[in-house]
This record gives C-alpha cells, structure tokens and sequence, in this order.
C-alpha cells in the first residue's frame, strides 16, 4: 500500500505530518508512505533523523493555504503539495493521499485532479462523529456540498453504508435521513424526495431521525445535504467546548470545588477522549476515482497516523471497488 501525505497541510505542518507519518511508517512496515512538500522544511523538522525504508518525501515547491480561493489556488499552483499528492494518486504512484489542508481546495482537488468516480454526480465528505457508546456515526455530506438534489442523498446513503461495512466490518449498518422529525411525511421538500429514493436502495434504511438522538447513536450512517450537515456538525463542537468551559469555571471556584475536581478528573478527561476528532484520523471524500482523506486542520501526529491507519484499513477492504461496483449496477 502507497499512501501520500499533504505534509504542508494542517494547522500544525509540517511538524504533526512528519511526526505522524514516522510513527506510522515505523507500525506499518508493509506500507510505503510519501510526505509531499517542501523538502527543505521537512529535512528541517526531522533534524537529522534517518527516513524509515517506508518513508520517502516528494518535493512540492508550493502551498495551498487556509485562505486561498479553493478552484484559482488548485487550477494555477500546479505544484501545490496537495494538488502534487492528488496527482499520484490518479496516475497510480499512490493508493491513497491524507491532507489536513483547505478542505474547499481538497474537494476541489478530488473532483479536477484525481477525478469523480463514474455514476457518481457529488462526492460527499463523510466525518465520524462521536457518540455515547464509542461506536460513532459516520455523516455525510458535512459541508463538501451546500446544495443537493434527492438523487445525491440516495448516493451518500449507499456509500456511507458500504464504508460502514468495509472499514468498520458493520454487518448491516443503520442509515437515517437527517430530518426534523421522524414520520416518513416530514421534511421539505429535498428529504421528502430522497425517503422513497433512498427506501429502494439495498441498505438498512431506518428512515428519518433527528439531529437530537445522534449523540445516542439512532443511526450508524447519517444522511443529509452538506449545509444542514455542516450546521449539526458544527453546533454539536460548539456545545461540546461550551460544556467542557463551564465545566472548567465551576471546578476552579473555590478549594472545595478543586479537590472534587482532583476526585472526578480521570472521568472528565475520558469524556473529553470521547469527543476526540483524534481518535478517528480523518474524513473520507466519497465517491471519488481514488481514496482521499480529509484530516481535521488541527491534526496532531497521534491523529496524522489515525489518518494512515483508516486509509490502510480501506484499501485492504477495497473501498473504492466496491462503491463503484455497487453504484454501477444502479
């Protein structure tokens, strides 16, 4: 297996990408992995250390950055890191490519460089997000696409199922229609739509849920148009570090507060772990001719290497074989 990393991708590149790409390399010795960027600033973070056999870099003499216009930075930096790692992919110098990076410019990238899987009209960006019971909710689309037709969400139902199943090993995953109620009649007009669309699909389709039982796993693959999506996803992150400040204020009020705090830490920190971006490496952009990786920007090297291990579990479950032997038989 050949993955390439975006190593000028992130918040944090490419000193996270180097160091996730080390460990990485070092666990899996049957996988090649190619940090893509610049040389010289790669050399500089490993400060002298030797390169594992499994680990090359490919020097890429531009960036794409946070604020660049996704389509005009993509179409004119020819030479960007991530339009670099894209290009291995389609020419079959790489199975697989990771980037922390400008997600509009990922997408981009995916669509112009590595190219849309035949059949499939919108790639979707499919994030896990977290749950009570540490199993997750795989969302698609969370913000890749702000607008979607019923026959867009009936793809993103069958692919998300079948990620379910060949990443994850789900027998027979649960796919719900983000809605505003449950009965089969809610909706506007898009989900009223896709209900009977995504109905005829050979997936578990449990029909409409909402946004409040998500937490609480009433789903495994959680359907919807990337605006709603990206609005949920968004207010879930929000709640969750607006709990975890209150939380910090009330516990460092006084004495009596900070010794409870001691007692109860262990407890709050595994909470904290639970709603970890982290632990799940990164969020694939199906429906594409090639596997891509979307990592969140603030990746470290522990979420770097969850990245390459998520991409290693696809490609031996041949992910993008199957959704496109499944989408061309519809």
């Amino acid at each position: 297996m050949r993955i390439a990393i975006d190593a000028m991708g992130g918040d944090h590149a490419p000193e996270a990408t180097v160091e996730g790409a080390l460990s990485a390399a070092a666990e899996w010795k049957d996988t090649d992995i190619t940090l893509v960027g610049d040389r010289e600033q790669i050399e500089w973070v490993l400060n002298s250390r030797a390169l594992p056999a499994n680990l090359s870099i490919r020097h890429a003499s531009e960036m794409i950055d946070a604020q660049d216009e996704p389509v005009k930075a993509v179409r004119r930096k020819k030479d960007a890191s991530m339009v670099v790692a894209g290009r291995m992919v389609r020419e079959g110098e790489a199975d697989a490519m990771i980037s922390a990076g400008n997600t509009g410019a990922l997408m981009t990238t995916g669509l112009l460089v590595v190219g849309r899987m035949e059949g499939i009209e919108r790639p979707a960006l499919a994030p896990m997000i977290p749950t009570i019971d540490d199993q997750g909710v795989l969302a698609l689309d969370l913000g890749a696409n702000m607008d979607a037709k019923p026959e867009h969400l009936a793809q993103y139902a069958l692919m998300g199922s079948l990620y379910r199943q060949k990443v994850h090993g789900m027998a027979s995953p649960r796919v719900g229609l983000l809605n505003v109620g449950t009965e089969a009649g809610k909706g506007n007009e898009l989900t009223k739509l896709a209900f009977p669309l995504i109905e005829q699909l050979p997936v578990h389709f449990v029909g409409n849920v909402e946004s409040r039982d998500v937490l609480t796993r009433n789903c495994d693959v959680l359907v919807c148009d990337g605006f709603a999506g990206n609005i949920m996803l968004k207010s879930l992150e929000g709640t969750a570090g607006a709990i975890f400040s209150l939380l910090k204020e009330k516990f460092t009020k006084s004495l009596k507060t900070k010794l409870a705090a001691a007692l109860i830490m262990p407890e709050l920190r595994s909470l904290k772990d639970k709603l970890d971006y982290k632990e799940h490496g990164g969020a694939p952009l199906l429906g594409l001719s090639g596997l891509v990786l979307k990592s969140h920007g603030s990746s470290d090297g522990v979420a770097v290497k969850n990245a390459v291990r998520q991409a290693r579990t696809a490609l031996q479950n041949q992910l993008v074989e199957s959704i496109s032997k499944e989408i061309s038989r519809k």
